[in-house]
């Protein structure tokens, strides 16, 4: 869907029709629309073809929408088709995919560095209520979605959260113990890195920034993730992924730093 998108994108830059598009690429109208929307697949030597008839000069753009059409990466997600909903599917597959990730969460631990206990309590309070069966798939998605941040070459991970998501207790005070000596561990490690918003912060009003920013192999194809009342929204246009890229410095800008942050969760720690 994403190389559609672009491909879209790139057509519509130039002012071309998509029947007209299609009569250079000897196809017919109704190919082209399957393929901007995603609904079939597109070969290499199309992608080129079309780049060229866009008169797309970035060779890197095209070199990475050539990839994107070439993948067939049959990750660990797919086990879970059509047993959980898509957006899982699609959040765990676009942090494979990404080269970097930046996170600003609000009200609860981000899902990368949950624990089971932790995602369990999360789920189980899901409306309406979900089988136990449905919480256990979800949590192991959850879990086993960590594997970008803990693999041997983890893909570099930022994290900025605001200090009510660390104190709320989704659970018991011996979860929340074991949560923030988890988030501790990832940090010492090196495999991520965490930011605090400590509640004392004057002048923050960033409490709707929450957003997962993916970075992809061209800034071109960076993409957001957002909750929205239809469920998560996947943002890919430029001016608005450059307002997010405004707005997440901005929210780290209020963050304490590093170290700051470490000592202010190791705290916490012995609150409670």
């Amino acid at each position: 869907m994403r190389l559609g998108a672009e491909l879209r994108k790139l057509r519509e830059a130039t002012d071309l029709s998509a029947k007209e598009a299609a009569a250079l690429l000897e196809a017919d109208a109704v190919q082209m629309s399957q393929i901007e929307s995603g609904a079939v697949g597109v070969s290499a030597k199309r992608v080129r073809r079309l780049a060229a008839i866009y008169g797309c000069a970035d060779e890197a753009l095209t070199e990475a929408l050539v990839a994107m059409a070439t993948d067939r990466t049959q990750g660990w997600w797919e086990e879970s088709r059509g047993v959980l909903p898509a957006v899982f599917l699609d959040v765990a597959e676009a942090e494979h995919h990404a080269t970097y990730l930046r996170e600003v969460v609000i009200h609860y631990v981000p899902g990368l560095l949950q624990t089971a206990d932790y995602a369990r309590s999360v789920f189980t309070y899901t409306r309406p209520e979900l089988s136990e069966d449905e919480v256990a798939l979800r949590v192991d998605h959850r879990m086993k979605r960590k594997a970008v941040i803990e693999r041997d070459n983890p893909t570099p991970y930022e994290t900025i959260v605001h200090e009510f998501a660390l104190r709320v207790h989704v659970a018991d005070r011996r979860s929340s113990l074991t949560q923030l000596r988890f988030v501790l561990d990832k940090i010492e490690a090196g495999q991520t890195s965490v930011r605090v918003v400590p509640f004392e912060r004057e002048g923050f009003a960033g409490a709707g920034a929450s957003m997962l920013y993916l970075g992809g192999p061209v800034p071109q194809l960076d993409t957001a993730i957002r909750d929205a009342p239809t469920g998560a929204a996947y943002i890919d246009s430029q001016p608005r992924l450059e307002q997010l890229r405004t707005l997440y410095q901005r929210v780290r800008d209020a963050a304490l730093d590093s170290a700051a942050t470490r000592d202010f969760i190791h705290r916490l720690t012995k609150e409670l």
